[in-house]
């Protein structure tokens, strides 16, 4: 069931798109209030989870920290950098092989899974090299 075409939704949609690099909430809710003061953490946080629960963006859970969203709903990976935060898009094939072997060992019926590579960004490495 799709939530209602709001004025506020829509705002949060241009914005999550706009800053297209995966930002957590509080990133969207930051870029949102700049300019349009009125809308309240509360409304941004609950219209990116109708939006992610209805699949129209993407929600990346992020090992011990906040998840993150995506404007792109398809099935992709992400790497997280562990220096930064920075979180960017793995853009390899999905691996269905891996919920057929977990559906055959484990009984479950797999609905899906997730997978997060972490690593060092091109530009901490860049910063890491020029201190060495």
């Amino acid at each position: 069931m799709s939530g209602r075409n709001t004025v506020q939704r829509t705002i949060i949609e241009d914005e999550l798109r706009r800053l297209a690099n995966h930002p957590t909430a509080d990133e969207v809710y930051e870029a949102v209030h700049a300019s349009h003061p009125s809308i309240g953490r509360a409304t941004v946080y609950r219209t990116l989870g109708r939006l992610s629960d209805e699949g129209l963006i993407g929600r990346v859970k992020i090992n011990n920290g906040a998840d993150h969203f995506d404007h792109q709903a398809f099935a992709h990976y992400h790497v997280r950098c562990t220096c930064c935060g920075r979180v960017d898009d793995v853009m390899i094939p999905v691996l269905g092989e891996v919920d057929e072997a977990a559906a055959r060992v484990t009984g479950y019926q797999i609905t899906g899974h997730a997978l997060q590579f972490d690593g060092v960004c091109p530009a901490c490495q860049q910063g890491l090299a020029s201190t060495a």
